[in-house]
């Protein structure tokens, strides 16, 4: 009679459940399968004085902040987003470091913690070792036995492509950052500059925009009541002065009192230049019956 065939299968498979946290910029996200997930993160950076947790349903836009976490300069950090509509949405770090500078990092989905899956793999592991051991039938049949035990060939898995980061430009007036703007606003942005304003902008490097401001040109016009003649002598022209109350104030570059003419009684007045001494910008106060009448100055041309 022959032997019937017999058949021993043996188990065996080795889980890993643990995760380690990522270092700055990179960040750890993991869900356990119950909304809540796990963002940490290993902090080496020298200076930093902010860091907050954003979410999204995308992973390009539409961010808002779910915490920023108390103590950014801790060594090892991270929270528990236990308010997550679900465990697909994405996540990314908002970190300030010193002057005013800030990145954002890249974001990231959350993966599944195996923990919760290893008693369920334990009883029929994908990675599990057979040993088929047969007996009183031929190799033919053998043969087929283990290729029908053989497990199925799982499907490859597709690979996904990163999402490029979102691009931010930095807006600097001088050494002053005044604004951040998105790659996708900057073209209105420099419209904006170009059309309505009389300012100009150049990029200092790769990410940074230098705002110039329009700084018009000075022209002068001297005052019709106190001005220099071609000799450089200084004249006082008060039509007026018969029915108003004139007095005025003279004053160097500095805005330092020199003198002062309590009360000017003729209408055409002449003062020697070699009363300011020098040559150079001179400033005065025309007082037209004890209220200011002018705020003006003049130049005294070298001899």
């Amino acid at each position: 009679m022959r032997k019937l065939a017999a058949l021993l299968i043996l188990t065996c498979t080795l889980f890993t459940n643990s995760w380690a946290q990522d270092v700055l910029p990179d960040f750890t996200v993991v869900t356990k399968g119950n909304k809540k997930v796990i963002i940490s993160w290993v902090n080496n950076y020298r200076v930093v004085k902010q860091i907050s947790v954003q979410r999204s349903k995308d992973s390009t836009k539409g961010f808002v902040t779910v915490l920023s976490v108390a103590d950014p300069t801790a060594p090892q950090n991270g929270i528990v987003d236990a308010k997550a509509p679900d465990a697909n949405q994405f996540y990314r770090l908002f970190i300030v470091q010193d002057s005013g500078k800030f990145v954002f990092t890249k974001s990231e989905r959350p993966f599944w913690d195996t923990t919760q899956l290893a008693v369920a793999k334990q009883q029929t592991p994908e990675n599990a070792r057979r040993v088929i051991i047969t007996e009183g039938v031929s190799p033919t049949q053998a043969e087929e036995i283990k290729e029908k035990l053989k497990p199925a060939t799982p499907a490859p898995t597709p690979v996904v492509k990163a999402p490029e980061p979102e691009k931010f430009y930095f807006v600097k007036k001088r050494d002053t950052l005044v604004a951040t703007i998105n790659a996708k606003e900057l073209k209105k942005f420099r419209d904006s500059v170009v059309s309505k304003t009389k300012d100009t902008i150049a990029f200092a490097s790769a990410d940074t925009i230098l705002l110039k401001p329009f700084v018009p040109k000075e022209i002068f016009k001297p005052s019709k009541f106190v001005y220099t003649e071609r000799d450089g002598n200084v004249a006082i022209n008060l039509p007026n002065s018969a029915v108003h109350k004139y007095s005025i104030k003279f004053f160097d570059e500095k805005s330092i009192l020199l003198f002062d003419i309590a009360e000017v009684k003729e209408p055409a007045l002449l003062i020697d230049k070699v009363n300011f001494l020098r040559s150079g910008w001179y400033r005065f106060e025309l007082y037209e019956d004890g209220k200011l009448k002018e705020k003006h100055k003049f130049f005294i041309p070298r001899d």
